[in-house]
């Protein structure tokens, strides 16, 4: 076995870290390790307040270490860090998916690079290749291009496709398909059941696709898959990412861990255990930004790599050819060029118009008066977040000034809207209604007293299509609010 000098060993160990950090610009021990070895810093909607702050930080960041590898979550659509407080101006997975144009796909995702690129970014956790088969899912829904397996194959391939092409690399996730859970991972394990059969023809492909069109990172899922692995998540599977992911599938790339504060992983072997054992088991990078922005944490993580090394328990070379995948990648960032493209601000929007799908019993009458909007809220996973506004209400004011709003959580909904709607037509929308038995609860009463309600659906579109007017926008952007208010107020 080589013997590796310490500080080299140290230095490896930082490499292999995609922190995170508080804050709108870079604290000094994040400067500080850049400086040591640290090759990674992630991103999050808490580190942006605008294109011009971003690009700040990233700067400052660079002025430190020139190839810094910076990461973000920018799916698009529900899940947005750019424009967290706003919502985003692109649709996500599945609004794309239910439009089925895959050169409008690419389209997209080359003009989200094109603005990251110019904010300094050049790494993104993104696309969702998961397919969506469980309508249940809670976690993964609308981040998904949908539920049929060649569909999100053939737009993960374009999505990787025109986000690199912006000079910004994909990190294709959550691998080996997080479509099929019940579960959210951020909050316990999930679980597959499918047979090996199953897996090969409805998860893989997506990422196979992903591979071929040359993804430069993927992103391992924190479940359990029993037919690949009895023992072990995925994340930390030897058998799912060296004998899969790199043997069967071929894949030489950058891998990565969703973030290891989740409490599928965190809750059962903790983050320095579960660092230690997914380097082993061939991941690249360990990501541990969302909830952990301390300095402690890196110490913590470094130390307990150095000393599984230093035990035989991590093997050095294998930490070596972890630490030597991010340093390629991070070449790779600075060596590729993005292609010369103008801006295109309204493509995310005219996507979006392309994405509703509208069902009305009869002619639909645009709204001449402000209607009252009742928004009915699930709680929202932690992979989208609370920050970030959803709806109508905001695009209906706009277009029909004296809109009026309130947010309801539960089965109180119905009574309270009508009493505050009072003559007012009432707009309910909801986030996956088949999800929700309040929710449909809800509906029904409004229904039954007031039958011209118009219904929008922001999640995923599962349940049987009713109310005077009821469109499906296939997420919740900013932008899927506004085409939806569009088809309302009748300017479009």
């Amino acid at each position: 076995m080589t013997t590796f000098a310490s500080d080299t060993l140290t230095r490896d160990a930082l490499t292999v870290l995609q922190p995170g950090f508080s804050g709108t610009t870079a604290p000094d021990w994040l400067l500080r390790r850049l400086g040591e070895g640290l090759a990674s810093v992630g991103l999050f909607g808490r580190n942006i307040a605008s294109p011009e702050q971003l690009a700040s930080l990233t700067a400052q960041l660079r002025a430190e270490r020139e190839d810094v590898l910076v990461a973000i979550d920018e799916e698009g659509g529900d899940v947005t860090r750019l424009e967290v407080h706003t919502g985003s101006s692109f649709p996500g997975n599945h609004a794309l998916g239910a439009i089925d144009d895959v050169e409008l796909t690419r389209e997209v995702a080359a003009e989200l690079g094109r603005r990251l690129a110019a904010c300094g970014v050049n790494l993104n956790w993104a696309p969702s290749a998961d397919v969506n088969s469980n309508p249940s899912n809670p976690v993964i829904g609308v981040r998904s291009f949908g539920a049929d397996t060649a569909l999100a194959a053939r737009h993960t391939a374009a999505y990787v496709t025109g986000l690199q092409s912006a000079g910004v690399a994909a990190c294709t996730k959550h691998f080996p398909g997080h479509g099929d859970t019940a579960v959210d991972s951020h909050e316990a394990m999930p679980r597959i059941d499918a047979g090996l059969d199953v897996l090969a023809e409805r998860e893989l492909p997506p990422f196979r696709a992903a591979i071929a069109a040359g993804t430069r990172a993927v992103m391992t899922a924190h479940i359990l898959v029993p037919a690949l692995d009895p023992a072990r998540p995925a994340t930390l599977s030897p058998r799912i990412l060296t004998d899969l992911l790199r043997g069967e599938l071929g894949y030489d790339g950058l891998v990565v861990t969703d973030g290891m504060e989740m409490r599928a992983v965190a809750a059962t072997y903790g983050i320095e255990r579960g660092s230690v054992l997914a380097l082993a088991a061939g991941v690249d990078a360990i990501c541990v930004g969302g909830g952990l922005t301390d300095e402690e944490t890196v110490r913590r993580l470094r130390d307990a790599l150095v000393t599984a090394v230093r035990t035989g328990e991590l093997p050095e070379e294998r930490l070596a050819e972890a630490a030597a995948r991010v340093r390629s990648l991070a070449r790779w960032t600075t060596a590729t060029p993005a292609a010369e493209a103008a801006p295109r601000p309204e493509i995310g929007l005219t996507a979006a118009r392309r994405a509703l799908r509208v069902t009305a019993p009869r002619p639909h009458e645009p709204l001449a008066e402000a209607p009252y909007v009742a928004a009915l809220t699930p709680v929202a996973n932690i992979a989208v977040g609370d920050e970030t506004p959803w709806g109508v209400a905001a695009e209906l004011r706009e277009l029909l000034p004296g809109t009026e709003t309130a947010t309801y959580t539960d089965e109180t909904a119905a009574r309270a809207a009508l009493e505050a709607a009072g003559p007012r037509r009432i707009v309910a929308v909801v986030r996956d209604e088949h999800r929700h038995p309040w929710m449909s609860k809800t509906l029904d009463t409004l229904l039954h007293e007031r039958p011209d309600t118009i219904i929008v659906e922001m999640g995923v579109p599962q349940s049987p299509p009713r109310g005077a007017l009821h469109i499906a926008t296939h997420g919740a952007a900013r932008v899927c609010g506004r085409a939806a208010a569009e088809i309302i107020a009748g300017r479009r």
